[in-house]
This record gives C-alpha cells, sequence and structure tokens, in this order.
C-alpha cells in the first residue's frame, strides 16, 4: 500500500488560505463540453493532486488554470485576484508557474548554464538581451550552482542537458521553474514516462520543493498521488467526481467505477 499524507482534520481539509480557486469552471469545443462547472479551491502550503480516467476533461482543465486556454465559462482567482483572462506569463509574474515546459531546457547547454539563463530571465523578464552579456551569467553562477545542488544535480552541473536521463531532465525543469521564485507550481503529469527510479527520486524532489510552496499536479501514477498529495480532485466527463484524501476518493464506489477500478482502489 502506498504512503497516505495525512491531513489536518476528519473532513480532509489541509493547509490554510485558499491560492488558487476556480468557480463554475468551462470550456467548450464546437459544441462539445470538455468541462462544465468545476469548483476547485487549491490551498496554501498543500500538494493538490487532478486525477481522472483518459476523457475526463483534467488537461482541459489544467490548461485553464495554467492559462493556456482561455475558459468558456466560470472564473479564476490567483491570491484573490480574477486571472480568468490573463495570459500565462502574466500570471507567472504573479508567482503562479507552470512547470514542465520543454522550452525551459536548452539541450545543448549545461545544466549551471540552463538554469543560470533562468535566473536572468527573471531579472530581465522576457527579453533576448541574456544572451548578450557573459559576464551577468557568470555573477549568476553561485545562485544557479544552489538551485542545481537543491534538485539534486549537482554532480551533473557541467553536463549538457541533453546527456541527462528523462527523470533528471525533469529535475533540471524544476530547477528552471524554481528560478523564477514561484509561491505555487503547477505540474503536468511529473511522472511520466519514467522508470521506477527516477520516479522515487521525482516524487522526493517535489515533497522537498513543496515545503515553502503550494502545488498542483495531475498525475497518472496512483501510488505516488497517495503519498504526495493532501488532497485529491478527480474528474470525470468534464465535471468533479468526487474529492478528498487518498483514502476518500479511492474508496468512493463512483469513483471506483469511473477510473480507479477494483484493482487500484
Amino acid at each position: 500500500m502506498p504512503e497516505i499524507r495525512p491531513t489536518d482534520d476528519a473532513t480532509g481539509s489541509a493547509g490554510g488560505e485558499i491560492v488558487l480557486q476556480a468557480e463554475g469552471l468551462s470550456k467548450n469545443f464546437a459544441g462539445f463540453s470538455a468541462v462544465s462547472g468545476v469548483d476547485l479551491a487549491v490551498r496554501r502550503g498543500t500538494i493538490h493532486a487532478l486525477i481522472g480516467p483518459n476523457g475526463a476533461g483534467k488537461t482541459t482543465c489544467f490548461n485553464l488554470l495554467t492559462k493556456f486556454l482561455t475558459p468558456t465559462g466560470g472564473v479564476i482567482r490567483y491570491m484573490g485576484r480574477d486571472i480568468t483572462r490573463m495570459k500565462p506569463a502574466d500570471v507567472a509574474r504573479l508567482g503562479l508557474v507552470r512547470s514542465f515546459q520543454i522550452s525551459a531546457v536548452f539541450p545543448n547547454l549545461t545544466v549551471k548554464e540552463n538554469v543560470r539563463i533562468a535566473l536572468q530571465r527573471r531579472i530581465r523578464g522576457s527579453s533576448l538581451d541574456f544572451w548578450r552579456s557573459e559576464s551577468v551569467l557568470h555573477a549568476l553562477d553561485q545562485d544557479a550552482l544552489a538551485l542545481v545542488e537543491d534538485v539534486g544535480l549537482s554532480a551533473y552541473a557541467e553536463h549538457l542537458a541533453v546527456e541527462l536521463s528523462y527523470g533528471r531532465k525533469r529535475a533540471l525543469e524544476i530547477a528552471t521553474t524554481l528560478a523564477l521564485k514561484p509561491d505555487m507550481l503547477l505540474l503536468d503529469e511529473p511522472m511520466a514516462g519514467m522508470g521506477h527510479e527516477d520516479i522515487d527520486r521525482t516524487a522526493a524532489l517535489i515533497k522537498r520543493v513543496s515545503r515553502n510552496r503550494t502545488i498542483l499536479m495531475v498525475e497518472h501514477n496512483l501510488s505516488v498521488v497517495a503519498s504526495l498529495s493532501d488532497r485529491i480532485t478527480v474528474l470525470a466527463r468534464g465535471q468533479v467526481l468526487s474529492e478528498g484524501d487518498y483514502a476518500t476518493v479511492s474508496t468512493n464506489p463512483r469513483v471506483i467505477e469511473a477510473y480507479i477500478g477494483a484493482g487500484h482502489a
């Protein structure tokens, strides 16, 4: 049985104030309702998982929350501020950052170079003039190496990103995201395509970086969901089917029927 993270009370709630909230979130594509009336509240200091069977609408919901899609209806608030119509770059500047973006890693640069460019991006915004100042980049080496150490890649600091295993590339992507100093991380299937060793290493990393920030993740690996998540929202057919801790959702007959199945309950 996977380890189940404890919650703060018997109702399964955990954490403090609501950081990210969706109310009545909906998205239609040419008459098809991919997400319909989803309510979601992610509390400060928690790891909140969004799960569901194929076609449940979780990817669409995640893309709405991360501002890569604009909702047909509903409201999204971050720290009480309406971000429904804001662009991803604008919400990132508020501290809400989506990780595991392939574009965040340059394969032919070293691990250290990738992280210090991310640090430079934070200083200069989206401007590409960071390429022009090698001296400025070298001044960021100490901070870059500290982040590299934080994600367990110190031994690979001078390795090209392309040389890393898949799991260690994910760790590098987390480092480049942490360089932006996010208050909240949104992770899209962080364990996808990994072997057991990389899964264990990445799960431990996520748990470690969650100590002083809030995390929302979409994840298919139920052992990872059980061991990491304080709160789980289960989607089916674009709607919320169940919400609670792992013990609650994994024993819900509707969830078992729609997604988990007898072999995973």
